[in-house]
C-alpha cells in the first residue's frame, strides 16, 4: 500500500494540533483546580508518582518503535500475512511486560515513603495512592494496546487523536467535578484507571474497523523475531536514559528538596512541555513518512528533508523561545501567584533546555527512523547517568537547588546527547560530513537567542499587568521573533524551500 506521506502528515499535524490545544487547556483547567482545592504538596505527590512510573515503564524496552519500524517495509509491500505476525508478537510481548510492570513496582512499594522530603498530607495513605497509580500503567499495556501500532505505522495518528478528545474529555470532567465537591486525591486516580481501560478498547473497536484485514495472529521466522529482540535490546538503553533523564529531576527534588518546590518547579515544566507538545506534533506525525521516505528515497534527498526539518522546527523554536521568555513569569504570577514562583534565571535555563531538548528531539527521530539503535545504544544510557550525577551533585554539594537541576539536565545535552547522535547520523545514516549542517544549526541558534532577547527587551516597556500584559507581550514575542528570523533568512536556500513546503501543504 503507497503512503501519501505529506497528506498523511498534513492531517496528522492538523489534529496533532487541535489535539494538544486540547491537551494543554483541559490538563491546565484541571491542574488548577488540583492546585487550589488539594494544594501543592498534592501536586507534588502526583508529579513524584508520576516519575516513579516512568521509570517502571522501562520494561516496555522499546518494543513499541521496534515493531513499527520492522512493519514499514511490510507495509510499502503490502505483505499482510507478516504484518498480522507482527502484530502477534506485540500482543504477547505487551502481555508479558504488564505483568513484568506490576512486580516490580509492587516490590518497590515498600521504600516509597525515602522518597519523599518532609511530611506527606495527612488524609492520605501514600501506599495506596502508588497501587492506584500502578493499576492505571499496567492497564495501559493489558487492555488491548498493541493494536495501535497499526495507526502509528499508517501515519494515522489523527485517529488516535480523535479518541484521546473523547476519552479524556470525559475524564476531565468528572475529575474536576469530583475534586470540587469531595476533594478527594483516590476518586481522582480510579477515574484516571477507569479513562485508561475505556480509551484503549475504544482505540481497538476503531483498529478493527479501518484495518479488518489485520488481526493478531501467525507467526514470523526466529531469524527475524532474533533481529526485532536486537532492536528492543538497543533501544532499552535508549529508553533507560530518557527515563532517568526525565524522572531524575523530579526524584531528586522530591528526596532533597521537598513535596512543595516539585509541585512549583513541575508548575513550570508544565508550560515548557505544553510548547514542547507542540512542536513534537510534527515529529509523531512525520515519522512514519520519514520511514517510509528512507526505504523508497535516496540519501541526498533525505538529507535535503533533514535541513528542512531542522530549518522549520527552529523556526517554530525562535517564536516559542520568545514567547517563553516574556509570559512565563507574567504568566504564573497570574495564575499561581508571587509565593509560587522562581526567578527570571530560571526561566533562561528553561528555555535553554527547550533548545536542546527539541534540537535532539529532531536528530533522534531520524536516528529512531533509519533504525540506527544499536550504534547509538550506549548515548542515552551514558548521558542520563551524567544528568543524574550532576543533579546530586549541584543539589547535594554545591547547593544551588532547582539551578543544578536544569542546569544537570542541560549539560548531559551539550556533553553527551547531542555529539553522539549527530556522529551517528553523519557516519551510519547519511554517510558524509555534517559540518555544514553543523553551523547552520549554530546560526540558527544565534538567531533564535537573538530574536528571544531582542522580544524581552521591548517587552520590558510594557507598563500594565493582568490579561492586557499577556496579550500584548505574546504580540511582541510573536513579531518580534519572526521579523528576526526573516531578515536573516529571506534570501537563504532553506526559506525558498519551507516556502515551497508550506505552499503544497496548503494546497492538500
Amino acid at each position: 500500500m503507497k503512503i501519501e506521506r505529506t497528506k498523511n502528515a498534513t492531517r496528522n499535524i492538523i489534529f496533532g494540533v487541535i489535539l494538544k490545544i486540547y491537551q494543554i487547556a483541559g490538563p491546565f483547567l484541571l491542574r488548577t483546580v488540583f492546585i487550589y482545592y488539594l494544594g501543592m504538596e498534592y501536586l507534588g505527590l502526583n508529579s513524584l508518582f508520576g516519575s516513579i512510573l516512568q521509570v517502571l515503564n522501562l520494561a516496555e524496552l522499546g518494543v513499541g518503535s521496534a515493531l513499527v519500524f520492522s512493519m514499514y517495509k511490510p507495509i510499502a509491500e503490502n505483505d499482510t500475512e507478516k504484518i498480522c505476525a507482527l502484530m502477534n508478537l506485540y500482543k504477547r510481548y505487551y502481555r508479558i511486560i504488564g505483568g513484568v510492570i506490576l512486580a516490580a513496582g509492587l516490590v518497590l512499594l515498600p521504600f516509597i515513603p525515602y522518597l519523599v522530603s518532609g511530611d506527606v498530607p495527612k488524609d492520605i495513605n501514600i501506599y495506596t495512592i502508588y497501587l492506584l497509580n500502578l493499576a492505571a500503567t499496567v492497564a495501559s499495556y493489558w487492555m488491548f494496546a498493541f493494536r495501535n501500532c497499526l495507526l502509528t505505522a499508517y501515519q494515522r495518528t489523527d485517529v488516535a487523536s480523535k479518541i484521546y478528545l473523547l476519552t479524556s474529555t470525559i475524564q476531565y470532567i468528572i475529575q474536576a467535578l469530583l475534586l470540587v465537591f469531595f476533594r478527594n486525591y483516590y476518586v481522582y486516580l480510579i477515574v484516571t484507571i477507569a479513562t485508561q481501560i475505556g480509551s484503549n478498547v475504544l482505540m481497538a473497536w476503531t483498529t478493527r474497523k479501518m484495518f479488518p484485514e489485520y488481526s493478531a495472529r501467525g507467526h514470523l521466522e526466529k531469524r527475524e523475531i532474533k533481529n526485532i529482540n536486537q532492536r528492543v535490546r538497543d533501544l532499552f538503553t535508549a529508553k533507560l536514559g530518557g527515563t532517568i533523564v526525565n524522572s531524575a529531576d523530579s526524584v531528586v527534588i522530591s528526596a532533597f528538596l521537598g513535596l512543595s518546590l516539585l509541585g512549583i518547579y513541575n508548575n513550570y515544566y508544565y508550560i515548557m512541555s505544553s510548547v514542547l507538545g507542540f512542536i513534537a506534533i510534527i515529529f509523531s506525525s512525520c515519522s512514519a513518512g520519514i520511514g517510509n521516505a528512507i526505504v523508497v528515497d535516496s540519501l541526498d534527498k533525505n538529507y535535503k528533508d533533514f535541513r528542512l526539518m531542522t530549518f522549520i522546527v527552529g523556526w517554530l523554536m525562535a517564536v516559542a523561545s520568545a514567547c517563553m521568555m516574556c509570559l512565563y513569569q507574567p504568566f504564573m504570577r497570574f495564575w499561581v501567584g508571587e509565593e509560587n514562583m522562581l526567578d527570571t534565571f530560571t526561566v533562561v535555563l528553561f528555555c535553554v533546555y527547550f533548545f536542546v531538548h527539541e534540537m535532539s528531539l529532531v536528530w533522534a527521530t531520524y536516528k529512531d527512523a533509519a533504525g540506527i539503535w544499536h550504534e547509538d545504544r550506549f548515548r542515552p544510557f551514558i548521558g542520563s547517568l551524567v544528568n543524574l550525577a550532576l543533579n546530586i551533585f549541584f543539589v547535594k554539594v554545591v547547593g544551588i537547588g532547582i539551578y543544578g537541576i536544569l542546569l544537570s539536565t542541560i549539560l548531559s545535552y551539550i556533553l553527551i546527547s547531542m555529539p553522539w547522535l549527530i556522529v551517528n547520523l553523519s557516519r551510519v545514516f547519511f554517510k558524509r560530513s555534517l559540518k555544514k549542517y553543523i553551523w547552520e544549526v549554530l546560526v540558527l541558534m544565534f538567531a533564535i537567542a537573538l530574536g528571544s532577547g531582542v522580544s524581552y527587551a521591548v517587552c520590558s516597556f510594557v507598563p500594565f499587568t493582568g490579561i492586557g500584559e499577556l496579550a500584548l507581550k505574546l504580540l511582541i514575542s510573536v513579531v518580534f521573533s519572526n521579523i528576526i528570523m526573516v531578515l536573516l533568512y529571506y534570501r537563504t536556500e532553506l526559506f525558498g524551500n519551507a516556502v515551497q513546503l508550506i505552499r503544497r501543504i496548503i494546497k492538500r
